[in-house]
């Protein structure tokens, strides 16, 4: 195995077909698909399927193709350092739950980046993804969020898979809707009270070893009929700002984004379940600068928008 294996493996992967990647690399396509072939015999596993539709990645090929882009960069990293009269690029990467604190504090620290050069990542998405992102890709932090009751399962996973961990916050899930909304004329909500109304639910809840079905009947009640599912965190908010009779389960937000699209927040007396924010990265990592800078603007947004919890 050698590093330009490595590219070719990177560019098919990218590409899904040796004859597009054979392009790309302005590489004869017989000769790919040899150097593809001795990779896979020199580390002894599959890294893609060969089908009509293109080459895919096995699971064997998408845990090596992690390694070979952090390799890649990092040789690039190196390259770069040493290149003559080019500064050393910054480097900044994290995995969160889409949470308006954790976006805050990711504002401010941008907002506060010097003019050196700099490559910055920051992927809103579930806690599994979250954990992948630092053991497969090219992420060097990320939060996970859990309920209370699996807090012994999470610390045991962090553990087996080498990751460090901290909690940074400890809070219950607040109702965010419009203003003008009927369920915030109400004096007290209860969950009995919410099932005229649309639900706006993120759609990829996750704990570990538990079907799907089961983690949205845990994390979700049982009594909405309608339920709109959503990925991304701006979805929500237009949803919300459109819609009199949505509401949706958040960590608490800013008062930047509640006045912005006109929302407000509520308790409701029958939510009673904690919820953890948890700093993950691997054990053997030391965090750089930037790092350091995010989680100093990260404690002070939670002691912020938190406080009430």
């Amino acid at each position: 195995m050698n590093i330009l294996h490595l590219k070719y493996a990177v560019e098919v992967a990218r590409a899904g077909s040796i004859n597009k990647a054979a392009e790309i690399l302005l590489v004869a396509q017989p000769n790919l698909s040899r150097s593809i072939k001795e990779l896979e015999a020199d580390l002894g596993i599959t890294i893609f399927d060969r089908s009509a539709k293109g080459m895919c990645l096995t699971p064997d090929g998408e845990a090596f193709i992690g390694y070979a882009k952090k390799i890649l960069h990092q040789i690039t990293e190196v390259e770069d350092l040493y290149k003559a009269g080019k500064p050393a690029k910054q480097q900044f990467s994290i995995s969160v739950p889409r949470a308006s604190y954790i976006a805050d504090a990711f504002a401010q620290f941008v907002a506060e980046l010097s003019l050196d050069p700099a490559e910055i990542f920051y992927k809103e998405t579930n806690s599994e993804r979250a954990i992948e992102n630092i053991l497969h890709a090219e992420y060097n932090l990320g939060i996970v969020r859990y309920a209370e009751k699996y807090e012994r399962y999470y610390k045991e996973l962090l553990e087996v898979k080498g990751l460090a961990h901290e909690v940074i916050a400890e809070f219950h899930y607040v109702l965010m809707m419009r203003a003008d909304s009927p369920l915030n004329a109400k004096e007290e909500i209860r969950f009995e009270d919410l099932c005229p109304y649309i639900e706006i639910a993120h759609a990829d809840p996750y704990v570990p070893t538990l079907p799907m079905a089961q983690v949205r009947k845990e994390e979700l009640p049982d009594n909405i009929d309608r339920r709109v599912y959503v990925f991304e965190r701006a979805s929500q908010f237009e949803l919300l700002s459109e819609n009199r009779d949505a509401f949706m389960w958040v960590s608490p937000g800013t008062d930047k984004i509640m006045q912005r699209y006109g929302l407000v927040q509520r308790e409701c007396a029958d939510n009673k379940k904690i919820y953890r924010d948890v700093l993950i990265c691997r054990k053997d990592y030391r965090p750089t600068e930037l790092d350091k800078r995010f989680i100093d603007q990260l404690a002070r947004s939670c002691k912020k928008h938190l406080k009430q919890n």
